[in-house]
C-alpha cells in the first residue's frame, strides 16, 4: 500500500491516522513534541489529545519531518492553522511537485486573513490541493462511529482520489469542487459555536441556540459569497452539518470556551482551562475583518468580536443583537444559483 504522512499527532491527526492505518495504508504520524513522542511510544495512546484510543502498531511515529515526508503520496496537514506555514517551510524541501496536499486544519492565518488553501499556494506552488471538512469529531472517528465529511479541490480527479484514500463504511466522504466554500464553511462556524457556547454559559435554551445557528448560517453564507465561494455549499456538510455539531457538542473546543466566557470567566482563564487550540478564537478578528473589507453585514460575528477584543459585555452583547433594526427574514433576492444565502 502507498505511504501517507500525517503532519500533527493532534486529535485529528491521530484519529485520521488510525482511519487510514486500518485500511493497510503505510501511515507516519510527524510530531514536533518529544515528551509526546516517547508518551506515544510507549503507551501506544495519544494520552493529551486523544485518550483511550489504542494506535495501531502500523503506525510509524516520528519526530523526523523529512522521514515522514519522503515518499508519501499524500501529505495531510493536521497541524492548527497558525502553524501550517511553519511546518510547510520545514517540510518543503522533502516534498515533491507530484505530492497531494490534503489539509484539514479549520481556520485563517492571522495576519494575513488568508485561507490555507493559500497559504499553501504561497509555499508549494505546484502541488495539488485539496481540503477534508466537515461534521467530524476526532473523538468519534477514532471509535469508529459513522461519519460523513466533504473533500474539495480544483481538480475533480484529485478529490476522487482523495475520497477513495479516505473512505471506509464508517467513513464516508463526498466530494465538492468549491474550496473556498468548504474552507470558509468550516472556519466560520467555529465563530458561531463560540456563540452558541456562551448563550449555554449564560443558561439560556434551546430557542435561543437555534435562532444564533440559523442566523449563523446565513452571516456565513453571505461572506462566503461575497468571496468567490457558492452558496449550496454552505447548506451542505461543511456549512450547516458542520455547524450543528460544533455548536451542540461538548467535543468542541470552540463551544467549551464560550461556555466559560458565558459564565464570566476571562479569556486568559478560559484558554487556560480549555489547554488547546480554540480556531474560533482568531477566525472571529480575521472574519471581522473580512467583513469590513467586503461591506458584509455580519452582527453575530460583530458582537463576538467585541466580546473578545473590546471586553463588551456578553449581556449586552445579546441585547445589541435582539434589537438591531428591523428587517425581513430573507433579506437578498438574487436569481443566481451561486447565491442563496
Amino acid at each position: 500500500m502507498e505511504k501517507i504522512c500525517v503532519l500533527g499527532a493532534g486529535s485529528w491527526g491521530s484519529a485520521l491516522a488510525i482511519l487510514l492505518s486500518k485500511k493497510g495504508y503505510d501511515v507516519s504520524l510527524w510530531m514536533r513534541n518529544k515528551d509526546q513522542y516517547e508518551s506515544m511510544i510507549k503507551t501506544k495512546e495519544n494520552v493529551k489529545y486523544l485518550p483511550g484510543v489504542i494506535l495501531p502498531n502500523n503506525i510509524n511515529l516520528t519526530l523526523d519531518i523529512k522521514e515522514a515526508v519522503e515518499n508519501s503520496k499524500i501529505v495531510v496537514l493536521a497541524v492548527a492553522s497558525q502553524g501550517v506555514r511553519k511546518v510547510l517551510k520545514s517540510a518543503k524541501e522533502f516534498i515533491n511537485s507530484d505530492q497531494i496536499i490534503v489539509n484539514v486544519a479549520k481556520g485563517f492565518e492571522k495576519g494575513t486573513n488568508l485561507r490555507i488553501s493559500q497559504v499553501v499556494k504561497e509555499e508549494l506552488p505546484y502541488n495539488n490541493y485539496a481540503i477534508l471538512s466537515g461534521p467530524s469529531h476526532a473523538e468519534e472517528v477514532s471509535k469508529d462511529m459513522p461519519t460523513t465529511v466533504v473533500v474539495a479541490s480544483n481538480d475533480i480527479k484529485i478529490a476522487e482520489y482523495v475520497q477513495d484514500t479516505f473512505i471506509n463504511p464508517k467513513f464516508r466522504v463526498y466530494t465538492n469542487p468549491d474550496v473556498i466554500g468548504v474552507e470558509l464553511g468550516g472556519t466560520l462556524k467555529n465563530i458561531i459555536a463560540f456563540g452558541a457556547g456562551v448563550c449555554d454559559g449564560l443558561g439560556y435554551g434551546d430557542n435561543t441556540k437555534a435562532a444564533l445557528m440559523t442566523r449563523g448560517i446565513r452571516e456565513i453564507g453571505r461572506l462566503g459569497v461575497a468571496m468567490g465561494a457558492h452558496g449550496s455549499t454552505f447548506s451542505g456538510l461543511s456549512g450547516i452539518g458542520d455547524l450543528i455539531v460544533t455548536c451542540t457538542s461538548m467535543h468542541s473546543r470552540n463551544r467549551r470556551a464560550g461556555i466559560l466566557i458565558g459564565q464570566g470567566k476571562t479569556l486568559e482563564e478560559t484558554l487556560k482551562e480549555i489547554k488547546m487550540v480554540v480556531e474560533g478564537i482568531t477566525a472571529t478578528e480575521v472574519a471581522y475583518n473580512l467583513s469590513k473589507k467586503y461591506g458584509i453585514d455580519m452582527p453575530i460575528t460583530k458582537e463576538i468580536y467585541g466580546v473578545l477584543y473590546e471586553n463588551k459585555n456578553v449581556n449586552e452583547s445579546v441585547i445589541n443583537l435582539m434589537l438591531r433594526s428591523k428587517t425581513h427574514e430573507i433579506e437578498e433576492v438574487v436569481l443566481d444559483d451561486k447565491f442563496n444565502f
